[in-house]
């Protein structure tokens, strides 16, 4: 069975549920209330992880009959830790949970991915390998899963901007996937990419709905899986999987850096985040996640273009992000801080 198919099938089934949660009618409808940390200015529904979860469970689905599950015990792990999660963040959604709680939550599913066999032996970079403790391994493991989930419910605070992250990251995990020979993998991933996709259609600005915890929290988890399982399997390396969810990677982990240091609670809600400065500015919705999508695919491109490449060549393309990101953020703070200045009256 081909591989678009089944990817047909999640972007629909996750286009339709998201169209009918997005009606205000709709009897699971929870709204999204502007505040003084939003970006929105309207009451939206944020209930569009179940369109997510929908189609991607519709892709599935369709495509089980033709998968091979030979070598994927961690799937299950995964698939489990997914749910659980997705129920939890869901009832966040509905009913607000303490920040604690939502913690031990992600601790926990952390812990039950790892169960399944995803903990890092090494860590691989281009032309190196350091070989851990399990202790080591375990814990890096953990974390990173841990600050995945957290930092996509971070980023998932702009019109269009995590669920385009989904379609852009997960389908550039398809063709990695595909190139490395494993279709179980590149078929998982793009069924991620396809019901973020379904759903990207009414959340680009002007957004009829948002994907809430339900949606941010199991994509972050999806992504840092998957980032894993291919190290482990040796799909990929995981700095490779870093690289193509760096447009989100990088500005949380930068932000949530400063705050530390500036000593800001830091699980309080702020509009700080790169993207968010750049939308306060007058870029507005639409232009900054357009510029964003611009960053998204050319991050996948080059993951995709430089795995198999000699490691100077690896090396070269993560420098040259490395660059890319700090020049942009201090061009982002230059016009923050020009657009604050106050007029100079001649």
């Amino acid at each position: 069975m081909s591989i678009f198919l089944p990817a047909l099938a999640a972007f629909l089934v996750s286009a339709g549920l998201s169209l009918l949660l997005a009606r205000s009618r709709s009897r699971f409808n929870v709204l999204d209330h502007p505040n003084e940390r939003s970006l929105h200015t309207r009451p939206v529904p944020r209930t569009g992880g179940l369109g997510i979860l929908g189609g991607l469970a519709a892709g599935a689905a369709v495509a089980y009959p033709s998968l091979s599950l030979s070598g994927v015990e961690p799937l299950a792990a995964i698939i489990f830790g997914a749910i659980v999660l997705a129920t939890g963040s869901s009832l966040d959604d509905y009913f607000g949970l303490s920040p604690l709680y939502r913690l031990v939550m992600h601790f926990a599913v952390a812990g039950l991915v790892l169960y399944g066999g995803l903990s890092l032996c090494c860590m691989v970079m281009p032309g190196i390998a350091w070989i851990w403790p399990k202790a080591i391994g375990l814990l890096f493991s953990l974390l990173f899963v841990v600050w995945m989930i957290n930092l996509y419910n971070f980023m998932d605070g702009m019109d269009g901007f995590a669920g385009g992250m989904a379609v852009f990251g997960f389908g550039a995990y398809a063709v990695l996937g595909w190139v490395a020979g494993d279709m179980t993998f590149a078929t998982i991933s793009m069924l991620l990419a396809a019901a973020a996709g379904g759903f990207l259609v009414f959340n680009f600005p002007p957004a009829r709905i948002f994907m809430g915890d339900s949606g941010s929290s199991t994509l972050g988890l999806m992504a840092a899986s998957l980032g894993l399982w291919a190290d482990r399997k040796g799909l990929f390396p995981l700095w490779a999987a870093v690289l193509v969810f760096s447009p989100f990677i990088v500005d949380a982990t930068v932000t949530l850096a400063g705050r530390i240091v500036r000593g800001e609670r830091v699980w309080v809600a702020h509009k700080t985040h790169y993207y968010q400065r750049v939308v306060e500015i007058g870029w507005g919705h639409r232009r900054t996640v357009l510029w964003e999508y611009v960053a998204m695919l050319g991050a996948g491109v080059s993951a995709v273009a430089v795995v198999g490449a000699s490691p100077p060549a690896q090396w070269a393309i993560l420098v040259l992000w490395g660059a890319a990101y700090v020049i942009v953020a201090r061009l982002v703070t230059r016009l923050q801080e020009q657009e604050t200045q106050p007029t100079q009256v001649q």
